[in-house]
């Protein structure tokens, strides 16, 4: 390759010799999918080693988001799994290669059938012909080899050349009373039957998996409000239809996004009113309370407005030669997570310092000056806006400062950091305005109440 073409490592020491159309991970994988691509069957989810049993931990599948099918007959739940599959790849946004339903019933078993009355004929019971099968084609543990603190079994059974085709097994000799013996034919039919590969079950219903996994551009909530409603577009017009005794339900790592959303649906209300009653108790005032408070809502809408600039292709596209700042930063588009809700609570509680260092002084100021027209009012606000707003800049540039580290960390967690750390750094910029915000609020209370306090002279 020559030097342009070289892709350097991260650490900026070594080149990967990638081909010309290799260049992220998603390339990897689709090379690998069109490598070993089986025609009739799709491929699973994108999933690291790691990643994949931590998944599975969480939703019992090996992928992110999924179908589960649940039913009393294994053959109609692979039946239906295998229709929605079909219909799965017609909905936007999700990846049709990743769309898999579970073979369940594609096992070829090799099954012994005893003729009850042709053994009554020889005078064999079921018991004595299943001993013999155990012995001869599963082995049977008849003692155990004691070595320190092991213990093997010794197991008996025919050898391999005897045992090794559906005909040797059906040679297989019985001894009878008289003395002789009879092949296994006589007494039992070998023939071959499709069986589960394996068998699960949730709730006391047998259950099969569908999985499936989404674009980069979504979310999984969104891939899954797509999928359900355009499985439930096809119920309601006829084209799908469940089968009688088979019920299915979504499954993924959504869920814990759905309760989480739930719980923050409380909590987030409940720290809006905590901060409240915190600057009410430092306040003794409902209306300086409101003003400082005011610095929350500002600050909410800094940390969306940061969220929607990561997610422009153009926002922070530029840097020196070498250097780009969009790439250092890791700027991509940012779903709604648990994360970005938990750095707004963060937020929320950080939002306020500014307003409450000016509040605080105003108060002081204007309780030592007690103005009496609307000149005095304005210079007192302007005396203590002046005193405060460095110590204001300096505590939201430190917080501002803490956070950069976080928006370039790289490794492992880091995209929750990340996550956390963009609404924080986005209302704290924002809430810089909350410096012009309280010194004006509390220049126009007190104009009204010395306006009030005139007309009730007159």
């Amino acid at each position: 390759h020559k030097e342009e073409d070289l892709v350097p490592d991260k650490s900026g020491t070594y080149y990967r010799n990638w081909r010309p159309h290799i260049r992220s991970e998603s390339d990897i994988w689709d090379e690998i999918i069109s490598v070993t691509g089986l025609p009739g069957v799709t491929t699973p989810p994108k999933l690291q080693p790691i990643e994949t049993r931590l998944v599975m931990l969480q939703t019992g599948m090996r992928s992110s988001m999924g179908i589960k099918i649940k039913g009393q007959d294994l053959e109609t739940i692979e039946e239906f799994g295998m229709t929605l599959e079909s219909h799965l790849k017609e909905v936007e946004g999700i990846e049709k290669s990743s769309v898999f339903a579970d073979r369940i019933v594609a096992k070829p078993y090799l099954e012994l059938e005893i003729d009850r009355a042709k053994a009554a004929r020889y005078n064999l019971s079921v018991n004595h012909i299943q001993e013999v099968i155990e012995v001869a084609i599963g082995g049977k543990i008849l003692s155990y080899s004691v070595e320190g603190r092991e213990r093997y079994g010794i197991r008996v059974r025919y050898p391999r050349e005897m045992r090794a085709t559906p005909e040797d097994i059906e040679n297989i000799y019985l001894d009878v009373e008289e003395g002789s013996a009879i092949p296994l034919s006589e007494v039992v039919t070998l023939s071959y039957r499709q069986g589960p590969q394996q068998i699960k079950s949730e709730d006391s219903f047998l259950v099969g998996y569908l999985i499936f996994d989404k674009e980069a551009a979504i979310s999984e909530i969104t891939a899954v409000e797509r999928v359900r409603q355009h499985l439930n577009t096809l119920i309601a017009s006829g084209e799908l239809k469940v089968p009688e005794n088979v019920s299915f339900e979504f499954d993924g790592n959504y869920k814990n996004q759905i309760r989480a959303e739930k719980k923050l649906s409380f909590l987030i209300p409940l720290v809006l009113i905590v901060i409240f009653i915190i600057l009410y108790i430092q306040f003794k005032s409902a209306w300086l309370s409101l003003m400082v408070f005011s610095g929350v809502a500002v600050s909410f809408a800094g940390g969306f407005l940061l969220i929607w600039l990561y997610g422009q292709p153009w926002f922070m596209d530029f840097g020196l030669p070498g250097f780009n700042f969009r790439e250092s930063f890791g700027i991509d588009k940012v779903n709604l997570s648990v994360a970005v809700w938990v750095g707004f609570i963060a937020l929320f509680g950080i939002a306020t310092d500014d307003g409450v260092v000016m509040g605080t002084y105003l108060k002081t100021t204007f309780a030592q000056r007690k103005p009496s027209d609307v000149k005095g009012i304005r210079a007192s606000v302007m005396e203590a806006g002046l005193k405060r707003i460095r110590p204001c800049l300096m505590t939201t540039a430190t917080t501002i400062l803490a956070l950069l580290p976080i928006l370039t960390a790289t490794g492992r967690g880091s995209d929750v950091m990340v996550s956390m750390a963009i609404p924080c750094l986005g209302g704290m910029i924002m809430a810089l305005l909350s410096l012009f915000m309280v010194p004006v609020l509390y220049s126009w209370r007190e104009e009204l109440r010395l306006k009030g306090n005139e007309n009730d002279g007159i």
